[in-house]
């Protein structure tokens, strides 16, 4: 390089003190290209090999190769120096001090709408009452007929059923468990239907997807006094002691007489679920002498039940995956 001395020994001073010098890997690539690089100075030195007579070339080359190859030798081991500085000051920054306590993962929580399910299914287990299931996917017969809605019936309409190709449908309520279950049965039985429903809405308010608890039990002697105990203490296992509660009249197709169970939510009544005796047309499609057997039903939406009960301000924010619903519970 011009200016600069030509022998091997300055060009390896210099080049020591360089790499001795270079704080990072960055400058240490950038000294060694200076010394080994295309126009580096041992480079210039490798060229000019070529211009010496045969005798002098091979010693000048052993000397350049020599010096060449200390270089390497000292930006390796600088190299691995800076490396291990750069280790060292990455622990030193991110040292766990293991003095301290240690800190608890986060876990998973079960969803509202699972721990209302399974506190509403144990109460009823302790009571006697077994789980049934049934299809989604309904018959018209197991979903309408069966349970005293002829086609012409205007509780049709008030469905908003979503039908399906062949004539199913899917079930606007699981009271469809209620003829599977009952059918081909001797009484006495008591059981309850917890399952997803669904029914056509444009409100955006509304969800075309929720979730009902339906129960029954058909004995000997069953009264409405009976339905209406098993209801007062299903609501206060459910909101509490002193949760206030109400019956009031209405009229089901599939009971006779029918009501309403209302709970009382921030000053105000709000309908929780129907109930009523179930009516004799219904036991007879199940093959059940109405005059022999009696029985009441009842059916409560398990999304309304979490909104009670933790005080969620709607019941979309259950199905829109948000994880800090989850931690609400």
């Amino acid at each position: 390089m011009p200016g600069e001395p030509s022998g091997l020994e300055e060009i390896l001073a210099r080049a020591r003190g360089e790499i001795g010098e270079a704080a990072t890997p960055q400058a240490l690539t950038e000294v060694r290209a200076r010394y080994l690089g295309r126009k580096g100075s041992i480079s210039s030195e490798l060229r000019a090999l070529g211009k010496l007579d045969p005798a002098q070339r091979k010693v000048r080359g052993q000397a350049v190769n020599a010096a060449k190859q200390r270089v390497e030798e000292l930006v390796a081991a600088r190299r691995s120096e800076l490396e291990g500085g750069e280790r060292a000051r990455e622990l030193a920054d991110n040292q766990v001090d293991i003095t301290l306590p240690g800190a608890t993962p986060p876990a998973g929580h079960l969803h509202p709408l699972t721990h209302v399910t399974r506190d509403m299914v144990n109460f009823f287990a302790s009571m006697g009452f077994s789980v049934e299931d049934g299809p989604e996917v309904e018959t018209d017969w197991h979903n309408f007929e069966a349970l005293n809605i002829p086609p012409e019936h205007p509780a049709r309409d008030e469905q908003d059923t979503f039908y399906l190709e062949g004539g199913n449908l899917l079930r606007t309520q699981t009271s469809n468990v209620q003829i599977r279950a009952m059918t081909g049965r001797t009484p006495p039985l008591r059981f309850i239907a917890p399952g997803r429903v669904y029914r056509h809405d444009t409100s955006l308010k509304h969800s075309p997807m929720f979730h009902q608890i339906e129960g029954f039990l058909v004995d000997e002697r069953v009264t409405f006094g009976d339905l209406k105990g098993v209801l007062f203490a299903f609501a206060r296992h459910l909101f509490g002691a002193d949760s206030a509660l109400r019956f009031r009249a209405n009229h089901f197709p599939f009971t006779e007489p029918s009501a309403e169970m209302d709970v009382r939510w921030r000053g105000e009544w709000l309908e929780w679920g129907g109930c009523g005796m179930i009516h004799p047309h219904v036991l007879e499609r199940c093959g059940i002498d109405p005059e022999a057997w009696q029985g009441f039903a009842f059916g409560m939406g398990i999304d309304r039940t979490a909104l009670l009960r933790w005080g969620f301000p709607a019941l979309r924010p259950l199905f829109e995956g948000d994880v800090r619903v989850l931690e609400q519970v």
